[in-house]
């Protein structure tokens, strides 16, 4: 999935305006303006869009883990140059403090029924035997499960 697009779906999901939005960003070692999040959020075709790169939505995943549970004790991670849908996926249940049971509830909320297992696959080592890729289609049922719930 595109970054500015996950972005701003979690962004209107949890009600971030764009001075919350930086915020998080700060929390997470982020440095953008508010010019830059304007961008961001911009349609492709504008001339003026700047794409959201990982590292940098990587700094707001973080970022969201630390609003959302409070700053780790010790040295902060380091934040990933690269991401997964696997990678999003496991920031967002630790930011909410998820167990395997409320993720599978939440994605049933938005009609998509998976088992423990399969789950607990997108989880894994990337060299782990049982490990599975997330396609666009999981994340983005979570996401709209996630809405729905919130909404509730």
């Amino acid at each position: 999935m595109i970054n500015n697009d996950l972005l701003r779906r979690i962004s209107t999901t949890f009600n971030f305006n764009d001075e919350k939005i930086l915020s998080v960003f700060k929390l997470g070692q982020g440095l953008i303006t508010a010019e830059q999040l304007a961008d961001t959020f911009k349609e492709k075709d504008d001339s003026s869009y700047k794409p959201l790169l990982d590292v940098e939505f990587a700094s707001f995943l973080n970022g969201l883990i630390i609003e959302k549970r409070g700053p780790k004790d010790g040295p902060q991670r380091e934040t990933e140059q690269a991401l997964s849908n696997n990678i999003i996926f496991n920031k967002l249940k630790i930011a909410l403090a998820l167990k395997a049971d409320e993720v599978i509830a939440i994605l049933e909320l938005a009609e998509l029924s998976l088992g423990k297992y399969e789950l607990s696959s997108f989880f894994r080592s990337v060299n782990h035997k049982h490990y599975r890729d997330c396609s666009d289609d999981v994340l983005s049922t979570f996401l709209k499960g996630l809405k729905i719930k919130l909404k509730s």
